[in-house]
């Protein structure tokens, strides 16, 4: 990719929110969501990880506060959202249907949309159901949340990372590690915390562990905290037991209907727990689509190649045109 010298690279200061609130969703779910940045700029919409990874402060630092109008908000079960955690009402399809409320809450036409690892996912599954909602796309280590990719999470990143692997698997009894999924799944939807609260963790630390491409201690302690383990290990294996609750493939299948909406896809080279073939797939589905590949990284945001081609794709987004499809 050819960016000019004197486009941005480095994240922007830390910024507080501007607004913040709790937006009831049904009987059981309330929306945590907040907005920073310039209230009049151009909204865009940070879609966090996971599923139920839940968003963090540094999170607001990819977007120019001068420009953007930056909204943020925790998913069903995930981080500040209430309850923490709850597998009840909480699908693929409610999630799009929650983005698709806060937008008509906030008062705004069009968003800017990013999405990273899972943010990815829903970032599609959002954009093929409301593409006339859609500004562009800043896509992040793509998740096409197909079987291939639930099983090599489960199982694939032992060729990579067999000690982390074994001590993931090293939880469950030996009988029980032949269906990973489906008894991780029994005990992180359990009701105790003392059953929970260990399979969580050590989901958790799994994957933030796969998640970089040298060691990052930070990291994996962020995946360690309680809010972050018990959003993200009881989502994601809520998810992919049910398939992410829409039909294999559909991603791709449906690419068509952002065919004619700006986006770039910025992709690891060495990203194991979402590897580069699902960033080829889509990208070679969607040729329009600017594809960028950091060739020192792993998965996180956070690595300085991943973080600095975000930036880079958030500043071009200033100048790009809008989306006027219905």
């Amino acid at each position: 990719m050819d960016v000019s010298p004197s486009i941005r690279t480095e994240l922007y200061p830390p910024l507080e929110p501007y607004t913040a609130g709790m937006l009831a969703l049904d009987d059981v779910h309330t929306m945590y969501w907040e907005q920073a940045g310039n209230p009049h700029g151009v909204p865009v919409i940070f879609l966090h990880g996971g599923p139920g990874a839940g968003a963090a402060p540094n999170h607001r630092r990819f977007f120019d506060p001068a420009h953007y109008r930056i909204v943020i908000f925790d998913q069903r079960g995930a981080g500040r959202s209430t309850p923490l955690g709850e597998l009840r009402d909480n699908t693929t399809p409610l999630l799009i249907a929650d983005i698709e409320r806060l937008r008509a809450h906030l008062g705004i036409e069009q968003w800017l949309v990013f999405g990273g690892s899972w943010g990815s996912t829903l970032a599609l599954a959002y954009g093929e159901a409301h593409p006339g909602r859609c500004r562009g796309f800043v896509l992040r280590g793509i998740f096409l949340c197909r079987r291939s990719e639930i099983d090599w999470f489960l199982y694939g990143l032992k060729n990579i990372f067999p000690e982390v692997w074994h001590r993931f698997a090293s939880l469950l009894p030996e009988s029980e590690r032949g269906d990973l999924l489906a008894a991780y799944y029994r005990r992180l939807s359990h009701p105790d915390p003392a059953v929970h609260m260990p399979a969580a963790r050590a989901w958790s630390i799994y994957e933030g562990s796969c998640s970089t491409l040298l060691p990052s201690p930070d990291t994996v302690a962020y995946f360690a905290s309680d809010v972050v383990a018990l959003g993200l290990a009881r989502m994601e294996a809520h998810y992919f037991t049910h398939d992410i609750f829409l039909p294999e493939n559909s991603l791709l299948d449906n690419i068509g209907r952002l065919r004619r909406v700006p986006a770039v896809i910025v992709q690891g080279r060495y990203d194991a727990v979402c590897p580069i073939v699902s960033a080829d797939d889509l990208h070679r589905a969607w040729p329009e689509a600017e594809y960028i590949i950091v060739p020192d990284a792993g998965h996180s945001a956070w690595e300085p190649g991943i973080g600095a081609e975000i930036v880079k794709a958030t500043e071009k987004f200033k100048s790009r045109r809008v989306n006027c499809d219905s």
